[in-house]
């Protein structure tokens, strides 16, 4: 490994700690010829998974995609980007242990409204309402109503109407 200091070989690792749930090993690096520290991170090589888009297009899976999408929807809401990249993350292994090389669009967009609405329920109404591009107000009150449903089953209530 290289240091992007000084570009010399000559660097020994300080420290090795897992990350990304046990699918990185970050390694904290000491550069001889210089004195300064990096990091690296080692992953293991995985069969990039393609995203089979609605025109029959494919795409490579985009981690980074999905959380610029989470944090679209969760902009200006208590949601810490860790939340983010964590829920990104187990939306990303899900898909690994399908064991399908392509999955569809539709799918990771479906993972993402899930994860959002653990999250947030703004920030989920707000990725659904794009997502799923209502054609109008009834189809957004629908789908708020189902949310408050789930939110009362989840506490015990009934829904009043």
């Amino acid at each position: 490994m290289r240091c992007p200091f000084c570009s010399s070989s000559e660097n020994g690792v300080v420290d090795s700690r897992d990350t990304e749930d046990g699918r990185a090993i970050r390694r904290r690096r000491h550069c001889n010829a210089c004195d300064r520290r990096f990091t690296t991170y080692e992953r293991s090589e995985e069969l990039q998974l393609l995203v089979v888009k609605k025109d029959n297009t494919r795409q490579g899976f985009d981690r980074d995609r999905v959380i610029r999408g989470m944090r679209r929807a969760c902009e200006k809401r208590p949601v810490s980007a860790a939340s983010i990249e964590q829920a990104a993350r187990r939306i990303e292994a899900a898909a690994h242990d399908l064991g399908e090389r392509e999955i569809a669009a539709h799918w990771v967009g479906e993972q993402v409204m899930k994860a959002l609405r653990e999250l947030d329920q703004v920030a989920y109404v707000r990725f659904a309402s794009v997502y799923r591009s209502f054609r109008d107000v009834e189809e957004f009150a629908r789908e708020l109503e189902q949310l408050r449903e789930q939110a009362a089953q989840q506490t015990g209530h009934a829904t009043e109407s």
